[in-house]
């Protein structure tokens, strides 16, 4: 939201008061509480009509500072509430400072009103003059805004997954959750979150609409602006992106680490395409039979009846054995994975069940809120209720005793606030909430039934903690290149608002894409940290493109199957650090001016770059970071840094190995969830002097180089495994380390 017509003046309708002069401070030893007077006061009478304006800085964890801004304070507290988890550390207030780690706040004393924040010996950002506002509305309405001041080529990252510029500056943008598609402003998740390449985030602790202008009302400035009379945000100190990543993730609560099997490539039958167990039956005999490897197959919206979504009743004309399929399918080694969403139509069964015990979302007369748009006579589960959570999870259960694995856990977007909750939730601060309690239901309902580490979800919409229930996929895409690259955009926003685990439609879901689309959608899919075929109203099998597409597809699920003791490392460090798999560059290389605006690149894990192809004609360009990197499976160097342009066939994308890297490659393709130490090859890429350390399960290789000698030491159980040393100088193993071979 603008409240300002140009520099100088407000828009028509508001009337803002900003702190002009800092008037006291109070500590309690821990707060510092500051007092700011909206007009000058030089005598007593000036404090008369003289609103006073309300700041307190406290440290919830090292390196974090709080800052509530508040006007009239007497309004009744109402949740939702972010769920934060504080730290016990030591906080220093001087005077009219406040230190918690490295992270300084500081009122400036006098006349010049501000508040800066400084660590590492410099002013990270501040709110300077009029950067506070409180405003009031001709309609009544009120609004508290703060802006923090941006420096010479500062740039802003996140806010969720947003599919427009990866870089903010420049941008006005809502967060409120919306089923609005891949390719518009809106968002299916909305994070109040930020981070900068200048070293610091911003977390804005409101579970409802905030709307932030990104160096664009006011352009060396962002501001970000709630309804109402309070405000409060949190500056988070990094030094770097990836530290401060970390320490949101702390705060905010890190991702579950998902199953090996979840790793693999997904098929689904599509939304609304017709099929049966027969026809599921074809597609995995047909991928078997090309050598595809499944992990898991996914049923869409129909296997439950139309106009019943949902009861979580299999459809009998359709599935009329549903325990013995899922039980043939496991015996095949396929998990599956059914489709749900919080939306329970008026011909359900379960409509009944909720309306007679409470358990729907209800208006303020009591009926409980309809309408008919995705299902008719569509009622809303009131999550807030515990008694209806229980209800919900009960259906579940059921499924997982039967056989189901996952659950993709559809829509919670679409949450009215013309309604009453059970709980007495803010309708406002509930919207964006609800896929959180949601998505926790589900994931809860798995992780009790499957244990610590083996429950996933493919979940659609989320807020601020979502990331703690893997795993997330990118919405309703398109099948065009363009609509490829917005989905990586999306990606990319996620991963820098604390997502560690992010996939998205092949081949896009709205339309039939062309086989060169398909294909080169393929590599990038297949280097994500999850994989899923899936199309709306066409089947994504690849030999209904073109045997090609059949190859490819081959070529990169054996690839990603043998890359999976690499990327269970990654993900160990998405669930103990909050680092995301797919890193945007300007994670990695923080120091480095030419990444700052990288959409259509980025690292995977921390060692290898992936660019993907966005033509058929297969012309792509990218940037390498400084160093001799090499091209993943040869010896061929690609010095950088420097921007590279090259053509690559359908069975081809740049994929680079960071130099000094070892990347554990594993010893099959036929599955994802095998023991990753068997077989596993160190392959160790430019070896730099020191040491690196690699874990394969519960095994830990030590690499080290000494000169000319590379010597290895592992810990834990003894299987076969081996080394291969690619670039740099001549080097052979130390004498006295059997390494070299499998021993």
């Amino acid at each position: 939201m603008k409240f300002t017509d140009g520099y100088w003046r407000k828009r028509d309708g508001f009337a803002v008061l900003h702190p002009s002069q800092l008037h006291d401070t109070e500590t309690d030893g821990t707060s510092l509480t500051a007092y700011a007077t909206a007009k000058p006061v030089r005598k007593r009478s000036d404090t008369l009509d003289a609103p006073i304006i309300t700041i307190r800085c406290e440290a919830p964890a090292p390196d974090i500072i709080r800052v509530s801004i508040g006007h009239f304070l007497g309004g009744v507290r109402r949740g939702p509430d972010f769920v934060l988890n504080t730290e016990d550390h030591p906080v220093t207030v001087t005077g009219t400072e406040l230190t918690s780690g490295e992270l300084t706040a500081r009122f400036r004393p006098g006349d010049e009103w501000g508040l800066d924040f400084l660590a590492d010996g410099r002013r990270l950002t501040g709110s300077g003059w009029k950067g506070i506002g409180i405003a009031s509305a001709a309609d009544g309405q009120h609004y508290v805004h703060e802006q923090l001041d941006l420096g010479v080529g500062e740039a802003v990252y996140g806010l969720g997954e947003r599919f427009g510029p990866f870089v903010k500056n420049g941008q006005s943008v809502d967060i409120w959750n919306e089923d609005g598609g891949t390719s518009s402003e809106q968002a299916y998740k909305n994070v109040p979150f930020y981070f900068t390449n200048r070293g610091y985030g911003v977390l804005v602790d409101h579970p409802g609409k905030v709307s932030f202008e990104v160096a664009s009302e006011m352009v060396s400035r962002t501001q970000f602006s709630v309804a109402g009379q309070t405000l409060s945000y949190l500056v988070i100190y990094g030094p770097t992106p990836a530290d401060v990543l970390r320490k949101y993730t702390r705060l905010t609560g890190r991702a579950a680490q998902p199953p090996a099997w979840s790793f693999g490539l997904w098929l689904t039958t599509s939304f609304t395409t017709p099929y049966d167990e027969e026809t599921v039956n074809k597609f995995v005999d047909g991928m078997a039979e090309r050598d595809l490897p499944l992990s898991v197959f996914h049923f869409d919206t129909f296997w439950m009846r139309e106009f019943h979504w949902c009861d979580f009743e299999w459809d009998p004309r359709i599935f009329p054995d549903p325990p013995g399929m899922l039980k043939r399918l496991s015996d095949r080694g396929l998990r599956t994975c059914l489709w749900i969403n919080p939306y329970i139509a008026q011909r359900s069964a379960m409509f009944a069940e909720g309306r007679d015990n409470g358990y729907l979302v209800r208006k303020a007369d009591g009926d409980v809120w309809q309408w008919d748009r995705w299902q008719a006579g569509m009622g809303l589960v009131d999550f807030t209720n515990p008694a209806a959570r229980e209800w919900y999870a009960g259906k579940l259960r059921a499924l997982v005793e039967m056989g189901v694995d996952a659950f993709k856990s559809d829509f919670g977007e679409r949450v009215p606030v013309d309604v009453v909750w059970h709980d007495g939730s803010d309708p406002e601060r509930m919207h964006n909430y609800y896929t959180q309690i949601y998505n926790q239901v589900v994931f809860d309902v798995l992780r009790e039934a499957r244990g610590e580490g083996e429950a996933v979800l493919y979940a659609r919409s989320a807020t601020v903690g979502g990331q703690q229930f893997p795993v997330h996929w990118g919405g309703d895409n398109s099948a065009t290149y363009e609509s490829m690259a917005e989905s990586l955009r999306g990606g990319l926003s996620l991963m820098s608002s604390g997502f560690g685990f992010w996939s998205h439609d092949i081949g896009g879901f709205e339309g039939k894409p062309n086989p060169s689309v398909f294909k080169r959608w393929i590599a990038f899919g297949l280097l994500s940290s999850h994989s899923r075929l899936h199309g709306n109203q066409s089947y994504r099998v690849p030999w209904l493109f073109d045997e090609e597409a059949v190859d490819v597809l081959r070529k990169f699920t054996h690839l990603k199957y043998r890359l999976m003791p690499y990327l269970l490392g990654a993900a160990r460090q998405a669930h103990e650090e909050g680092l995301p798999v797919m890193r945007p560059m300007v994670v990695g290389f923080p120091d480095d001016p030419a990444v700052t605006h990288l959409d259509r690149q980025y690292l995977l894990g921390g060692d290898l770059l992936v660019a993907p192809v966005f033509s058929t004609e297969g012309e792509v360009s990218y940037y390498v970071p400084a160093g001799r990197w090499t091209r993943f499976g040869t010896s061929e160097v690609v010095e950088g840094p420097a921007w590279v342009t090259e053509t690559h066939g359908f069975d081809s994308v740049p994929l680079l190995v960071r130099p000094g890297a070892v990347i554990p490659f594993g010893s099959r393709t036929d599955r994802p969830d095998y023991d990753h130490r068997d077989g596993v090859t160190l392959i160790v890429h430019e070896p730099a002097e020191g040491s690196t350390v690699v874990r394969v399960g519960d095994s830990t290789f030590t690499v080290t180089r000494e000169g000319d000698a590379i010597r290895v030491q592992r810990d834990g159980a003894a299987l076969p495994w081996q080394v291969e040393i690619v670039g740099g100088r001549s080097a052979a193993l130390g004498a006295g380390d059997a390494a070299w071979a499998a021993d």
